[in-house]
């Protein structure tokens, strides 16, 4: 590419994209006592960025990751059974591809846990034999979000999307 095609590129590239925290609802978790927002859903790409807020006591479907998974936690404390760590406030987490584990906020919570996550892929959603019970992906926690908005007279949430 030749200078002033790289210049040209740099002026009128795409811009950052802003969605401000009450723009987003929050919304009922499918399975859980908690909440989400969805704040990014790229299908083409397979990511999905979700904030979840979960009280104590929660403890979700043991799942398998078919892509990474990065979380930082912004209040209270969570953790999976299969490991001996705790995530709190101002944690951060990676996890590969291919983990398995099973969340849950413990009992003793005295405030909510509020974690972001961004996960690329899907979760496999395993029955207590280790079967594939339902899988949620990109698509499928989009088209669950905007009914659960719509719910809540948002009709067109701005979830960054492809």
């Amino acid at each position: 590419m030749n200078p002033t095609a790289i210049a040209e590129a740099l002026q009128h590239g795409p811009t950052a994209q802003h969605i401000g925290d009450e723009e987003l609802p929050w919304v009922p978790s499918r399975s859980d006592d908690g909440e989400l927002k969805v704040v990014t859903a790229r299908v083409k790409e397979g990511l999905w960025v979700v904030r979840t807020r979960w009280p104590g006591g929660v403890e979700l479907q043991t799942h398998k990751h078919t892509g990474p998974v990065y979380a930082f936690t912004l209040s209270g404390a969570w953790g999976y059974r299969e490991s001996e760590y705790m995530n709190t406030a101002g944690s951060y987490l990676y996890e590969p591809a291919g983990s398995i584990h099973t969340l849950y906020v413990p009992d003793s919570n005295t405030e909510m846990t509020d974690v972001w996550f961004a996960i690329w892929g899907a979760n496999l959603n395993m029955d207590a034999d280790g079967n594939i019970d339902s899988v949620t992906d990109a698509e499928s926690v989009l088209d669950f979000y905007r009914r659960a908005c719509a719910e809540v007279g948002v009709d067109d949430p701005p979830v960054l999307t492809d």
